[in-house]
């Protein structure tokens, strides 16, 4: 946003006040300053001209020969604009002087000699006219400078838009005054403005509220009898500089009042818009705009309608070209309106049209701005067109308020929160200049925000604690230690067993932890044949394509490892991020917190590492529970539930009887599509479900002084026993002196075992108090045997 320093100046005075300095501060204290322009600074050796004689040239029709008088003496001049005549008064630029980049030199113009030139309002960079020279009221004698009475000297600085998004107050000249008045210590003038209670006794302008959910407030009035169209060069300038194209005057004047004051303002011709109608439609339609675009507005857009229901602008956007001024207005319909920001802000996404106006709406503006800013329009127009006459009364329908806030705090807030000892006086001081009313009783104090400020700006003490320190300066703060109770932070069960997982898969296993988005990636999931169920959807998504949020973390992670194997032979990765699995009875999203674990191979077979990956979940669960999990196969049903879990080769998880996830291979489909040469296992468990269980204890015991024996047992099995099913038969096996077993391997070969699995499983047999015979250990290695035989299980 570009602001002027003479439209500042305007409000607060600057005199002696170095500009550059002053806007450094405001850098500091309120919103970022980009860049600094100093304008008119190329115009030199301007005058007024009057030309007293106009000739045909003898060999150009277009050009005419003038003679110009400069004060001092008349000079001759070649010149092609169409309105140059005897009598007016122009801006002349001598031989010596410059227009912009132009250094305007004693030149021959088609054979006759020129010393100047006369300026049009383009070439002095008032505004865009070019079509003939400038013409200047004839308050100034020739010679003058037009510097003198042209404000074509100015500072123009860009403020950053991004810190003003939560300082709707300060997206125009008048915040932007306030906020400057408060840094220099001088008065804000008030603004000029007309008083519309001599009109309450007309007839209103006819206004009829529709849709009072979007709109907040309403004001319109009715003025006739214009008849000047040209715009006063001062505005004209400010709009310049200021980015504003300038069109006409009433034109010209709302968009003076949006730069001015913030507030958005549109102007109908009274011939056509005889009354208003705020409403939206049941149906989309077509409307052309004032840019002479024609666009699709949907059911759900606002719009300003004449009283016989047609549309005439849209809410808060922009206007339509039907109705819209021209020079051929002389009455016009004036309206300035509040509605609700987010809905223009989707408003205008949805019409891809987003304007000056829509940008001030979505800030959430101060409703209190639309009678000051009609009445601040009609000061202007009569200062502009002095025969206006106001031909209604001011109609207002106000129909939400915001709610007053009132923030009570007292000096000890102060002193803890800025660090420093800011007195009393100053504290009533900065916040009274501010806007805010402030009472303050004992060291006490109740500030009633101002409404500018409270549409969503300040609401709590720490806002205020910001207001009092940036206008006292942050770079007036020295830096001191500041004496406190520290006391420990204590962390939740979760978010510890967080940290020692990713602490765990990263050192121990040297994983890589990545963040992925929490919607899906539609268009990746697409090219690996990934295929997601339904669930929660975000409105209005950035990329229509990305709209579903993720149930799970999976094909995220898949997509990271498409994306990397060409320059990683071996990847593992891991996320712990949350999930939404669709909407609870309170139409809130059913939120899940997973861990996402894939682990990929050039090298390992698929054996290799679906093995791997399940020796991570086993260290996982026992660095976390002391617990290693037994598992389930994964059901027909649950494995249709998604296309990347393989058929056969997945397992559920299960902790203490409870599932807390599942591991497997990729499924060969949607491997192939990444690379058929990589080797894919995947796992995902619900953090959730993983913290719920209650952690063993670890047990001790004293190491034996004897030593012990172990025995390998290979069993043949039928292919479909599990080993938790041996252990359910060993743990019938009682025997004081078996110290514990485990897995050692599994075989399998259809033309040596005939449809059965060898599995070895390893004992160790000990005595604290001596050592065993070699009678025992057989006699214990028998018992074995026939509590297997009797299971079916026999010795391979």
């Amino acid at each position: 946003m570009l602001i002027s320093m003479n439209w500042i100046s305007e409000y607060t005075d600057l005199t002696g006040i170095d500009h550059k300095e002053l806007i450094n501060k405001f850098t500091l204290a309120t919103a970022e300053v980009e860049h600094v322009y100093e304008m008119g600074t190329e115009i030199k050796s301007v005058v007024v001209g009057e030309i007293v004689s106009v000739k045909a040239h003898p060999g150009a029709d277009k050009l005419h020969l003038l003679k110009v008088n400069t004060g001092k003496e008349i000079i001759d001049c070649v010149c092609g604009a169409a309105n140059a005549a005897v009598g007016t008064y122009v801006p002349f630029a001598r031989a010596g002087g410059q227009v912009g980049d132009r250094v305007i030199n004693e030149t021959v113009i088609a054979g006759v000699s020129s010393y100047g030139m006369c300026c049009s309002e383009k070439e002095l960079g008032i505004s865009e006219d070019n079509s003939g020279l400038m013409i200047l009221d004839k308050a100034h004698e020739p010679g003058t400078d037009i510097l003198e009475f042209l404000p074509l000297r100015d500072i123009i600085f860009e403020v950053d838009n991004k810190s003003l998004t939560n300082r709707p107050d300060l997206w125009g000249h008048y915040g932007i005054a306030r906020e400057i008045s408060v840094l220099t210590k001088r008065p804000l003038k008030p603004l000029k403005i007309m008083d519309t209670e001599a009109f309450k006794e007309l007839p209103p302008v006819p206004v009829t509220i529709e849709d009072k959910e979007q709109t907040f407030r309403y004001s319109a009035i009715r003025v006739g009898n214009i008849t000047k169209k040209h715009t006063p060069p001062q505005i004209k300038i400010r709009l310049t500089y200021c980015g504003v194209r300038s069109i006409n005057l009433p034109t010209d004047l709302t968009n003076y009042l949006m730069l001015e004051m913030g507030q958005p303002m549109h102007a109908f011709d009274n011939s056509i818009i005889k009354g208003i109608q705020v409403k939206s439609f049941p149906v989309p339609f077509d409307f052309e705009t004032l840019d002479g675009i024609r666009r699709t507005v949907d059911k759900d857009t606002l719009m300003i309608c004449s009283n016989h229901g047609e549309p005439a602008a849209i809410a808060g956007i922009m206007g339509g070209e039907s109705s819209g001024i021209g020079d051929h207005t002389t009455e016009l319909l004036l309206e300035a309106a509040n509605f609700d920001g987010t809905f223009i802000r989707k408003s205008a996404a949805r019409l891809g049209l987003r304007t000056e106006a829509s940008t001030r709406y979505e800030k959430t503006l101060d409703p209190e701005m639309t009678v000051t800013s009609i009445r601040r329009f009609l000061e202007l127009l009569r200062e502009a067109d002095p025969g206006i006459l106001v031909t209604s009364s001011l109609t207002d329908h106000y129909i939400k308020r915001y709610q007053d806030i009132t923030i009570d705090f007292d000096k000890a807030y102060v002193d803890k929160y800025t660090g420093i000892d800011i007195s009393v006086e100053e504290i009533i001081e900065t916040l009274s200049a501010l806007g805010f009313t402030i009472n303050h009783k004992d060291k006490g104090f109740t500030a009633a925000v101002p409404s500018y400020r409270a549409t969503k700006d300040v609401t709590i003490k720490a806002d205020l604690i910001e207001e009092i320190t940036r206008i006292y300066g942050y770079d007036n703060i020295i830096g001191k230690s500041n004496k406190s109770l520290i006391s420990p932070i204590r962390h939740s069960a979760e978010r510890e067993e967080e940290y020692r997982i990713k602490l765990l898969l990263a050192d121990r296993f040297g994983m890589n932890e990545v963040h992925n988005y929490i919607w899906y990636d539609t268009k990746a999931n697409k090219e690996l044949g990934i295929q997601t169920k339904p669930n929660v959807r975000i409105i209005n998504s950035v990329t229509v394509e990305n709209d579903t949020v993720k149930a799970t973390l999976i094909p995220s992670l898949l997509g990271n490892i498409n994306k990397n194997m060409e320059q990683i032979p071996e990847i593992g990765i891991f996320e712990i991020g949350r999930v939404a699995e669709g909407l609870d009875e309170d139409g809130l999203c059913r939120e899940r917190k997973k861990l996402g674990i894939v682990i990929a191979s050039r090298s390992m077979t698929e054996k290799q590492t679906f093995l791997k990956l399940k020796e991570v979940i086993e260290n996982l669960t026992a660095a976390i529970k002391n617990i290693v999990p037994v598992y389930l196969d994964y059901t027909a049903k649950e494995i249709e539930k998604v296309n990347y879990i393989h058929p056969v080769n997945a397992a559920n998880i299960i902790v203490n009887e409870k599932n807390i996830g599942y591991f497997s291979c990729l499924h060969p489909k949607v491997k192939d599509r990444i690379d058929k040469k990589f080797n894919i296992a995947i796992a995902e468990m619900d953090m959730e479900e993983l913290t719920a269980v209650e952690k063993e204890n670890i047990m001790y015991r004293e190491i034996s002084k004897y030593p012990g024996i172990t025995i390998d047992l290979s069993l043949l099995t039928d292919k479909g026993t599990r080993y938790e099913e041996l252990k359910a038969i060993i743990s019938e096996f009682a025997c004081e002196y078996l110290k514990s077993y485990s897995l050692i391997d599994t075989f399998e070969d259809d033309r040596l075992l005939m449809g059965k699995k060898s599995v070895t499983v390893r004992f160790e047999f000990g005595s604290d108090e001596r050592t065993l015979e070699s009678k025992e250990i057989n006699e214990m290695t028998d018992r074995l045997l026939i509590l297997f035989g009797e299971n079916g299980i026999q010795l391979r």
